[in-house]
């Protein structure tokens, strides 16, 4: 399984031979997924809309195929041998459940975009600026307030997948900056508890929300990073482990 712009606007095309092609696999909820883990390695990479395998042991990629997206690491000091964000870039806000806070940028087309992948529940749009680099300063400026983080990691957004926004918290932000444009994402999970962190891709679709996955299975709800799956051999058929059971697999 191939990291398909998992990452936002990080691209991975870095040599490897054999395309081969790509087939995308249906989230919509309700959909059956019935798919074994198999052996992982490097998941090597996509170049013109086909995947290039690649055998090495080193998962999720070998140092062939590794790459870092230089752009997420900048703060305003440009890193590559000449800048090439001169497009318009976004400064946004974005909420996670209930009381993260995040400051970002993006190209102004993507925004929207950008924030649904990274699974926010609320957005706003607080500033357009003529590039990147301009974006960047004023994003490094800003993610030094108490209340502002630049990142949130994923085993934080699992925990707040039955949370509810701080409103509170997040109209007395955004008094701050006068926004452009906001948003307000519904992911469509309904869920009475949290559900368990696993790593698979069996079971019921019941929605997505940024990179995770949850699923449903056996009574059990479960949050997938689908990035852990990057490099796995999908086998059809149902894998046949024990897994452990949410508590609301136990009733009230």
């Amino acid at each position: 399984m191939s990291d398909s712009d998992a990452a936002g606007e990080d691209e991975r095309d870095s040599g490897g031979n054999g395309d081969g092609g790509v087939e995308y696999v249906d989230l919509t909820p309700g959909t059956d997924l019935a798919y074994t883990l198999g052996e992982r390695h490097c998941a090597g990479t996509i170049h013109e809309g086909g995947h290039v395998a690649c055998d090495a042991p080193a998962a999720p990629y070998c140092d062939a195929h590794d790459s870092v997206w230089v752009c997420a690491r900048c703060t305003g000091d440009c890193l590559k041998d000449e800048m090439d964000c001169y497009d318009d870039h976004a400064i946004y806000l974005a909420a996670f459940a209930p009381d993260r806070f995040k400051v970002g940028v993006t190209r102004t087309w993507r925004l929207e975009t950008r924030l649904r992948e990274q699974g926010a529940d609320r957005g706003a749009h607080i500033r357009t600026v003529e590039n990147g680099r301009v974006a960047r300063q004023i994003e490094a400026e800003l993610a030094t307030a108490d209340d502002l983080v630049d990142r949130v990691r994923v085993g934080t957004k699992r925990e707040s997948l039955v949370a509810a926004v701080d409103e509170a918290g997040w109209e007395s932000l955004l008094d701050r900056f006068d926004p452009i444009e906001t948003f307000d994402f519904d992911h469509g999970l309904d869920l009475s508890s949290r559900p368990v962190a696993e790593t698979m891709a069996t079971g019921t679709v019941v929605g997505t929300k940024g990179r995770l996955l949850v699923l449903e299975r056996g009574g059990s709800t479960y949050a997938v990073d689908v990035r852990d799956l990057v490099g796995y051999e999908l086998e059809d058929g149902t894998a046949e482990r024990d897994l452990q059971s949410s508590l609301g697999a136990f009733g009230d």
